[in-house]
């Protein structure tokens, strides 16, 4: 990892100063006092699944206090500027609200505002819901909705991918594997790609003897933007999601269930999320040391030969 400029923060939180070898460098972070601040630093970690791929993509943010929430300030080329945050008097923690607005803005073109996306629960029983509140609080949905119009407006300063495809981390992936069809034939022996794939990372983290290389495997389970934990958390609010669509009693309760789940594995990210720095301070252990070389043994002279008695005659 390199670090993005010498303004950053010595913290001890998953530090925004870096980035995964072979990615594009990130926006660097913003320079104010508040950086330096441990309050102001967790608040940055708990956003780092919004900010990270922002600054993939060049864009500079910032964390402030909006009218009544923690929001996600990002600055953009034209001097406009993106304003990402939860609802209104939300009671969720800040980070993980129940759903996203993102708004752009100008200080003194007021033309400019538009809402780009809004996945809150609606609080008007009698409004549509908006396509894009299925999605709730999860973050690769935003990205690619920030992608889409900045691409449109000619905003984006790195785009994402040749082929105009969101993209969320700039990692090359570790491995690739195409899932079975969902109709194989059930009296086939199940193939589970997704564990073995995981199984292969715990392998290869059981065979490597550096703990640089053991960090880049944590990074792959714990990237705030596009880890596997993420990805989980991802798997398992759309689960939740599919089980509302039954529109049964059960049906809720196992959504609630899930969003359970998958609000425990993202805490689970957030606990271990200075580990991958940890792994990569620490040191081999010293070789064990040989015990010494016996010394050369002396060679046996070989035994003298005697003379053959003298016999005694009379």
């Amino acid at each position: 990892m390199v670090d993005d400029g010498e303004n950053a923060p010595n913290t001890s939180h998953s530090d925004p100063r870096r980035t995964p070898a072979g990615a594009s460098p990130l926006a660097p972070l913003p320079d104010h006092r508040n950086v330096n601040t441990a309050w102001w630093q967790e608040l940055w970690r708990r956003h780092a699944r919004i900010t990270t791929p922002l600054r993939q993509r060049g864009l500079e943010c910032d964390i402030e206090f909006g009218l009544s929430a923690y929001v996600v300030h990002v600055s953009l080329p034209d001097d406009s500027f993106l304003i990402i945050g939860p609802p209104q008097e939300s009671d969720r923690p800040p980070g993980d609200p129940e759903g996203w607005i993102v708004t752009r803005q100008h200080s003194e073109d007021q033309t400019l505002h538009e809402v780009i996306y809004d996945s809150a629960p609606s609080t008007d029983s009698g409004a549509p819901e908006r396509p894009e509140a299925r999605y709730g609080g999860s973050a690769p949905h935003l990205i690619e909705a920030i992608d889409q119009r900045l691409t449109q407006l000619g905003l984006l300063p790195s785009p994402s991918t040749p082929s105009g495809e969101p993209l969320v981390s700039t990692d090359p992936p570790a491995l690739a594997h195409k899932a079975p069809a969902p109709s194989d034939n059930a009296d086939r022996t199940p193939s589970y790609v997704y564990g073995d794939a995981l199984l292969v990372l715990t392998e290869q983290l059981n065979g490597t003897d550096s703990y640089t290389d053991a960090a880049a495997l944590l990074h792959q389970i714990l990237d705030p933007a596009s880890g596997l934990l993420e990805r989980l958390g991802d798997f398992f609010e759309a689960a939740g999601e599919k089980a509302k669509e039954a529109e049964q009693d059960d049906g809720f309760d196992l959504s609630y269930d899930l969003a359970d789940a998958a609000a425990e594995i993202r805490n689970l990210g957030e606990v271990l999320h200075v580990a991958e720095d940890r792994m990569r301070a620490l040191t081999p252990p010293p070789p064990t040391p040989r015990p010494p070389a016996a010394p050369p043994r002396t060679p046996r002279l070989p035994a003298p030969v005697l003379p053959p008695a003298q016999r005694h005659t009379r």
